[in-house]
C-alpha cells in the first residue's frame, strides 16, 4: 500500500507533466481572449467551462509532448529530471493521464461550451502534441515558426469560447502570440544549445549559428513590436495598452540588440527568455485592463 508521502510525490509528478506554468499562461490568454470579444462581461457559464476545457486540453497536449519526447530529454541537462526520463512514471501512465484529459477536455468544449471551440481546441492539440513534437521539431530549423501556429491560438479559442465564432480581432491576438514565439524560443534555444546539439534537435542556434540567430531575434522582436501596436490602430486598444506594448517592446527590443552586441554575455539568452514570458504575460493583462476601461468610458 502506497504512503502518504508516495502519493503525493505521484501527484506532484503528475502535475509536472502538465507543464503548470505554461498552461497557466496559455489559458491566461485565452481568458483575456474572452473577455476581449464582448463589450461587457462574458458569459460566466462560458468562461468557466471555456478556461477549465482549454485548460485540460492544453495540459493534455504538454503531456503528449513528454511521452513523444522522452527519450530525448533522457540525454537534455534540462529534461533529464523530469518524471518520465527519471523514471517516475511510466510511458503507459503518462499516455493514459493525457488521453484522460483530452477526453474531459473535448466533453466539456463540446457539450458545455460549443463545438467550434472543441474542433479548434483538438486541433491546436493535434497540432503541437502531434505535428509539432513528432515532425518539425525534428525536421526543419523553423520548427518553432511554423509550430508557433499551434501555441498562438489559445486566444482564439477563448474569443470563439463566448462568441461561437473566429474574427479579424481573434486572428490579431494570434498573431501577436505568434510573431512573439520565435524570439522567445530562440532565446531558450541559444542557452540550451549543446542539449539540442546532442539529440539532434535542429535548433536554429544548431544549424545556423549564434550569430544568425541573435539577428533573426532582433528581427522578429522589431516586427513584434511593430504588430504589438496594431490593436490601437484598429480601435482595439487604448492609449493604456499602447503605452504598455511601447514600453514592453522597447525593453525587449534592448534585449535583442545586447544579445547580438555582446555575444559573450552567456547569460543573457536565458535572461531574455525568462523576460519574454513576464513581456507577454503584462502585455495581455494591458489588453484586458485598457478594454474594460473603454468599456467604463463607453457607459
Amino acid at each position: 500500500m502506497n504512503t502518504e508521502a508516495e502519493i503525493y510525490i505521484d501527484w506532484r509528478d503528475y502535475y509536472e507533466l502538465t507543464k503548470p506554468r505554461v498552461v497557466m499562461l496559455i489559458v491566461f490568454t485565452a481568458i483575456v481572449g474572452m473577455f476581449l470579444a464582448v463589450p461587457g462581461w462574458p458569459d460566466p457559464v462560458l468562461l468557466l467551462f471555456g478556461t477549465l476545457g482549454i485548460g485540460l486540453a492544453s495540459s493534455s497536449a504538454a503531456v503528449f509532448n513528454h511521452v513523444l519526447d522522452h527519450r530525448i530529454d533522457i540525454l537534455m541537462m534540462r529534461t533529464m529530471g523530469r518524471p518520465l526520463p527519471s523514471g517516475k512514471l511510466t510511458e503507459r501512465s503518462a499516455l493514459t493521464f493525457a488521453s484522460v484529459l483530452c477526453v474531459i477536455a473535448m466533453i466539456v468544449l463540446w457539450f458545455l461550451v460549443n463545438p467550434l471551440t472543441a474542433v479548434l481546441t483538438f486541433l491546436s492539440l493535434i497540432g503541437y502534441a502531434l505535428i509539432y513534437t513528432v515532425f518539425l521539431k525534428r525536421a526543419t530549423p523553423q520548427n518553432i515558426v511554423i509550430g508557433g501556429a499551434a501555441g498562438a491560438a489559445p486566444p482564439v479559442l477563448g474569443w470563439a469560447a463566448v462568441t461561437n465564432e473566429v474574427t479579424s480581432s481573434a486572428l490579431l491576438l494570434f498573431l501577436i502570440i505568434f510573431v512573439w514565439t520565435p524570439p522567445h524560443f530562440w532565446a531558450l534555444a541559444i542557452a540550451r544549445k549543446d542539449d539540442y546539439a546532442k539529440v539532434g534537435i535542429p535548433m536554429l542556434p544548431v544549424t545556423h549559428g549564434d550569430d544568425y540567430t541573435r539577428l533573426h531575434i532582433l528581427l522578429y522582436t522589431i516586427l513584434l513590436i511593430v504588430i504589438t501596436i496594431v490593436p490601437y490602430l484598429t480601435g482595439m486598444s487604448g492609449l493604456i495598452y499602447l503605452v504598455t506594448a511601447l514600453v514592453l517592446g522597447g525593453i525587449f527590443l534592448h534585449h535583442a540588440i545586447r544579445m547580438l552586441r555582446v555575444p559573450d554575455d552567456l547569460e543573457l539568452p536565458m535572461k531574455t527568455f525568462k523576460y519574454s514570458i513576464t513581456y507577454l504575460g503584462v502585455l495581455f493583462a494591458a489588453l484586458l485592463v485598457d478594454h474594460y476601461f473603454l468599456f467604463q468610458l463607453s457607459l
